[in-house]
């Protein structure tokens, strides 16, 4: 059953009144430095915000209301996970620019403006592709797989990305000019009679493009829980809603997120298995095509069981994480 259109309009007038809201709560721009408490204040908000549109859902959704709730935490789980590892790049850009703390909410509250947009054209796109060509999935389990291989493989104190080198952020530079210095909140300023982008803007600009390169991992991984969009887009945005607020928490609490890498390479490998063994009936084609003896059983895992998996996962390396710090201590 399609979701009607006042639905969808109905969610993303909900959503831009959410962020006003979100935006007033933390204050006016460049007023205050957001702390700790008010972080964790505002996250524990978004949780419960998203906690109750599953409620919704699994009251209200028109098909199989259980299955779609679960469907949409599980979805949620794994973009928040995805969200927290891309924030430490956030943390390593703002360094980067010198960006000061007072002012970073301003550049995260656009760039979420930013990636809601880019989400819902990724997953719109997506959905029409997977609907047209169910055998893309495939692509996409192989792809998270690696994805997921490359967390365990990635070092800690490997060489940052230099941000200067984004090709956007050289073009950019290349057509306009950029002032040598911030200028307290503002993204544009006038020199000598010229309308100059400041550091901030070509922070945000960065922060942009990176969402492009994380939707990549993402967008895929969701696909593995459900192919409603409907539920596929509400997760993701839901997901996307707090990060500003995660951002500020976690930039005091990463020393309690030392295995997250490894908890996210668990969980992209097993959703792209997840996705794979859906698609037996390709890969036994294929493996016929070349000669292989193979042949894959058809494997379902169920929601609830990939719900059960992404949250233990999580609470295992947070736990690990915290035993580690401990003992570093002692």
């Amino acid at each position: 059953m399609t979701i009607p259109v006042w639905a969808w309009v109905l969610f993303y007038v909900a959503v831009l009144l959410m962020l006003a809201v979100d935006l007033r709560m933390f204050g006016r721009k460049g007023q205050h430095e957001v702390g700790i408490g008010e972080a964790l204040r505002m996250t524990g908000v978004w949780i419960l915000v998203s906690l109750a549109f599953a409620v919704g859902v699994y009251f209200l959704y028109p098909v199989a209301p259980h299955e779609k709730a679960m469907e949409f935490l599980a979805g949620y789980l794994i973009e928040k996970s995805l969200s927290m590892d891309n924030l430490f790049v956030f943390l390593m850009l703002f360094s980067y620019f010198g960006v000061e703390r007072r002012y970073q909410h301003e550049v995260l509250f656009w760039g979420i403006i930013g990636a809601l947009v880019l989400r819902s054209v990724f997953i719109f796109a997506g959905t029409a592709v997977v609907m047209r060509f169910e055998w893309v999935l495939g692509l996409f389990g192989l792809f998270l797989l690696y994805t997921g291989a490359k967390m365990f493989t990635h070092r800690d104190d490997a060489p940052a990305a230099d941000p200067s080198r984004n090709l956007i952020v050289r073009w950019f530079r290349r057509f306009y000019p950029v002032a040598d210095r911030m200028h307290g909140d503002r993204f544009f300023v006038r020199e000598g009679g010229r309308l100059m982008a400041t550091p901030l803007f070509v922070a945000l600009l960065v922060i942009e493009t990176s969402d492009v390169a994380f939707a990549v991992d993402s967008i895929p991984a969701i696909f593995s829980v459900s192919r409603d969009p409907f539920i596929v887009l509400t997760s993701n945005i839901f997901a996307i809603l707090g990060l500003r607020a995660l951002y500020f928490a976690l930039a005091a609490l990463t020393k309690y997120f030392s295995y997250l890498k490894y908890g996210l390479g668990v969980i992209l490998c097993f959703v792209g298995l997840k996705m794979l063994l859906g698609m037996e009936q390709y890969l036994n084609t294929l493996f016929s095509f070349l000669g292989l003896p193979w042949i894959l059983p058809h494997v379902e895992v169920p929601t609830s069981i990939s719900l059960t998996f992404i949250l233990t996962v999580l609470l295992l390396c947070v736990a690990l994480s915290f035993v580690r710090r401990n003992n570093a201590q002692d």
